[in-house]
């Protein structure tokens, strides 16, 4: 089976934040992820990471959350000092907490200036940390209105454009149904520049079971490929997270 991670903004949500690394562990995972840990101090998420012997897969950019707020601004022109700004503060964020991968949120934006900026804010990030891993995600008009990314062509059309060896595809299963009602055709199309996975039920994002999406296929087609990156559990538990989790076996 593929390598699992849990997603500790949505999942575990039974307890406070910093409780959920031990009910991570305790279900059986050794790796999360965060999407925006930035409220507690960085020592005290390694603290938690550490106690509990986990990784961390990834978090966001930009810091902090963004509830009610800006989705990011690497596609958006006229923020570029915003963008470095905040792609620092994340860099030194991740790297005390061990992040294996940076997500970088395009934000709200559109058009051939938007894609300028884009391309041009990423060669910067890559260039600015060159050993570290960084991720684009196109993220489906319905959850997020006027988001930028929000087509996988377009994504493959950046990655290409920016040609840096650390910018990588991040592959949300339940935004590529949406997107393109394709999860399989989809994932051939992209599969070449992934390193990262993540996965929710369709419709409603609940656990990944059942639906529209054949998870137990395509689980075995990216054992069969050799997929070597993590897969996470992103979605909204239907329950409590520790009774929904047999999608795994």
């Amino acid at each position: 089976m593929p390598r699992f991670c849990a997603n500790l903004t949505m999942l575990f949500t039974e307890y406070p934040f910093l409780e959920r690394f031990g009910a991570a562990r305790s279900a059986g995972f050794d790796t999360v992820e965060v999407l925006f840990p930035y409220d507690e101090p960085a020592p005290l998420v390694r603290d938690m990471l550490n106690r509990n012997g986990l990784t961390l897969a990834l978090i966001n950019c930009p810091p902090p959350n963004y509830t009610g707020g800006a989705r990011g601004f690497a596609a958006v022109p006229g923020a570029e000092e915003r963008f470095r700004h905040d792609f620092r503060r994340t860099l030194r964020y991740g790297q005390a907490l061990g992040a294996h991968h940076l997500h970088l949120m395009a934000g709200v934006a559109e058009g051939a200036a938007a894609r300028a900026t884009f391309i041009d804010n990423l060669r910067w990030a890559a260039a600015e940390a060159p050993t570290q891993s960084l991720t684009i995600e196109p993220i489906n008009p319905v959850d997020m209105p006027g988001y930028f990314l929000n087509d996988f062509d377009l994504a493959l059309e950046v990655l290409e454009a920016v040609a840096a060896p650390n910018l990588h595809l991040q592959f949300d299963a339940y935004h590529a149904q949406r997107i393109t009602g394709d999860v399989m055709g989809t994932w051939d199309k992209c599969r070449h520049r992934v390193a990262h996975v993540q996965v929710g039920g369709f419709p409603g994002r609940h656990e990944p079971a059942g639906g529209d999406i054949d998870y137990p296929a395509f689980f075995a087609r990216l054992d069969a490929e050799g997929y070597d990156g993590w897969v996470s559990g992103e979605y909204n538990p239907a329950g409590r997270t520790d009774e929904g989790l047999d999608w795994i076996g």
